[in-house]
Order: C-alpha cells, then structure tokens, then sequence
C-alpha cells in the first residue's frame, strides 16, 4: 500500500478551488428527504443552540465545532475520485447554493461561489463535478427551473432534495443570523478527508472502516445501557435474546429501519415538545431523539421511569418488544398490501413519513391485540363512541 494522508478539513479548507469527480461505477446520489431534513436539522441545531442576536460576528469563531464524518479520496492523475462520501459531500454542495440564493441582494453576502465554482479559462465548473448533473447544478445554481423528463435517478434527486432543503431551512436563519450560520458552517464543520494514491488502496480503507473497527451504532449504545442496568443475569440474558432477535428481523426488513424504529417509537410516547422556529430555541426531546435517541434515554431516564432494575428490563421485554413488533407490522403494510392496513400502503406512496410515528402514539404497551386493532392503527373508527387516545406526546386521536 502506498501514501495514506489523513487530515481534518473545514468545509471551507475542503471546497475551496479543489474539484472532485465520481467514477461512472459509483452509485447514485440516493438521499431522499428524509436524510436532507435530518442533516439540515443537526447542522442548524447545533449553531442555534449557540447563536445569540446580541454576539458580534466574530465570536463565532468561539462557537462549538460539528463533525460531519469522513471521506475517502483515490488521487488519480492530479484528479480527486470520491470514493466514500459523495452523498454527503453532493448534499454540502446543495446547501451551500442554497445559502447563494439566500444571500441575494444583501449587503453583508458571505462569497461562497468558490466553494461551489470555480473558472479556468473563463469556463466555469462545479467543484463537485458530475458530467450528468451539470445542467441540473447549473439551473440550481442560476435559480433556474430545471425540466426533469427522462432524467436519471442522481439528477432527479438532486433537483427535489434542493426543492426539501428550501422547505425544511429555518425561518429563523434566514435574517440576520444567516451570515452568522454561514460563517460558522464553512469554518466550525469539519470533516477528515482520507487521501490514497491508487484505487486500490482506497477501496481496502473503505472496506476495513466498513467491515472492521465499527464504532457502535446509536442501537448498540443503547442496548448497552439498558442491559447495564438489569442487575439480575438471567433477566439480561432473555432481554438481549429478545433484543438481538429484533434488531434482526428490523434491519432484514430494509436499511434505516433500525434506528427509524427507535425514533417513531421513543417520539410517539415521550417527545413533549420540538425546538421552536425561532432565535436562541434549543433542541428539544422531538430533534434529540431524532438526531441522538440513546443519548436522549440516558437523559430523560428518570422521566421515562428508568430507575429501578426492574424498569430497565421491563423496558426491554415489554415497552420495545410491543412498540417495534407494531413498527414491523407498519412497515411491511408499507411495503405491500396487508388486509386492515391498506391506509398504511396508501400514505407510504403519497410520501406521508410521519405516519409510523402518529399511529403508534395512541398506543400503549398492554394493549390488547384487539385494541391495537380498534386504534387509529388499524385504521377503525368506533361508532356512536367517541374515544380520545392521547400518548404522552399530547397527540391526540378522536374515533367517532
């Protein structure tokens, strides 16, 4: 194996006048909103829980700093090929036209065009540079409409992720904290660019960081603690029987389901607020779970009831035994058509992600079969009855 170099990297030290191109056998840019959403919610989360209307631009300079992960680089004749990480570095790039479009006509314009741009010979490409997305990247750009007949997967989802980034973007970074976030953004993320010399080498880091040396997924964190805290031997070994069944038959049903289970699940019953679009709002129990679940539970432990050994593993055997069988049978009804949950199929085509979370709200962890079925669950009204189910969310669901 040849020169490896590794280094952390600002976004700014990462963009700035370097183009970086992917292999035509690379896979397609895939992230679908939900992904987009999450990455907006945890980059402008974070700054907000620092950002204060009174500070000078210059103490942002103070303000924490934000991991983004890493990526992998093979160096092929003074060319950059992505190897790992063009899903984050394609979506860095849309937020970053974004916050152009943004700053239009302002006095105080952050220049980010470098970052996204750069001309050689009065001709100017993008620093991610796709020859297939070109047009697309261009329109975006320019603030163009871009027709979408006929174009391929990567090029289709890029233009509708712009279309969610634009939706999900705080209102309350579009004022006066813009050029604060953007500050921030460019010098206080970084990523570490791990750089090899030949195809080869890069593919053998990219699969060792793959398949050896995992750290912990947030799943694992958590059933770690959980588990910790059962002081009887035998009632933790049924809890992590239980729990390693689970996990399986939730990651053979399809990727994200895992940790997606876990975040319907704990919001559906314990997320009592969400960080409000405004100034100086904090993160709340509904962005924690989301971003950071089992950090959340280590927190809210003694809300949740987690005090005694006892609560520990009756966490386990009953409240994640009954919640994610229901997030298993919500998904597979998302998938193809179950008798009584034909709703569940229905919202999943017309796009409606929240739904997994909105109908386990209204359920609780001994209810009967029976109940669960006469639930806005399974789709059932009761008549001439009226019946409030509310989680302690506060959601709250009328069956008449």
């Amino acid at each position: 194996m040849r020169e490896i170099l590794g280094k952390a990297k600002t976004v700014r030290e990462l963009l700035k006048g370097v183009k970086y191109s992917i292999d035509y056998y690379q896979r397609e840019y895939k992230w679908q909103d939900k992904q987009i959403r999450e990455l907006v919610d945890d980059l402008t989360g974070k700054f907000l829980e620092e950002y204060d209307p009174s500070h000078a631009r210059n103490m942002v300079a103070e303000y924490p700093h934000y991991f983004l992960g890493s990526i992998i680089i093979s160096k092929k004749e003074s060319a950059s090929y992505i190897v790992d990480g063009q899903q984050r570095l394609t979506s860095l790039s849309l937020i970053l036209i974004l916050l152009r479009q943004l700053q239009q006509d302002r006095p105080e314009e952050v220049n980010i065009d470098e970052l996204i741009v750069s001309e050689k010979y009065g001709q100017k490409s993008f620093n991610l540079h796709v020859d297939e997305r070109a047009p697309c990247m261009d329109a975006l750009f320019n603030g163009d409409q871009f027709d979408l007949t006929d174009r391929t997967e990567s090029v289709q989802n890029l233009y509708q992720r712009y279309q969610d980034l634009n939706q999900s973007f705080p209102e309350e970074l579009r004022g006066e904290a813009l050029p604060y976030f953007i500050d921030w953004l460019l010098e206080n993320v970084h990523l570490v660019e791990i750089t090899a010399y030949s195809d080869d080498d890069a593919y053998t880091i990219f699969e060792t960081m793959n398949d050896r040396g995992l750290s912990l997924s947030p799943t694992d964190m958590l059933k770690g603690y959980l588990l910790a805290n059962i002081d009887d031997g035998s009632k933790r070994t049924v809890a992590n029987n239980l729990w390693r069944e689970r996990i399986r038959e939730l990651n053979e049903t399809g990727k994200e389901v895992e940790p997606d289970c876990f975040k319907a699940w704990l919001r559906s019953q314990y997320a009592t607020k969400i960080r409000e679009r405004k100034k100086n709002a904090k993160a709340e129990d509904f962005d924690r779970i989301g971003t950071e679940f089992h950090r959340w539970l280590r927190d809210a432990s003694n809300s949740v009831g987690l005090k005694h050994s006892a609560d520990f593993y009756r966490f386990i055997d009953r409240d994640f035994n009954f919640y994610s069988r229901q997030y298993l049978r919500l998904t597979k009804a998302s998938q193809t058509k179950v008798d009584g949950l034909e709703h569940v199929l229905y919202n999943a085509q017309h796009g409606f992600t929240l739904q997994y979370m909105l109908l386990l709200a209204p359920l609780k962890p001994d209810d009967s079969e029976a109940v669960v079925e006469l639930s806005p669950f399974g789709g059932h009204f009761f008549h001439g009855v009226e019946r409030v189910s509310t989680c302690e969310s506060g959601l709250q669901f009328i069956a008449i």
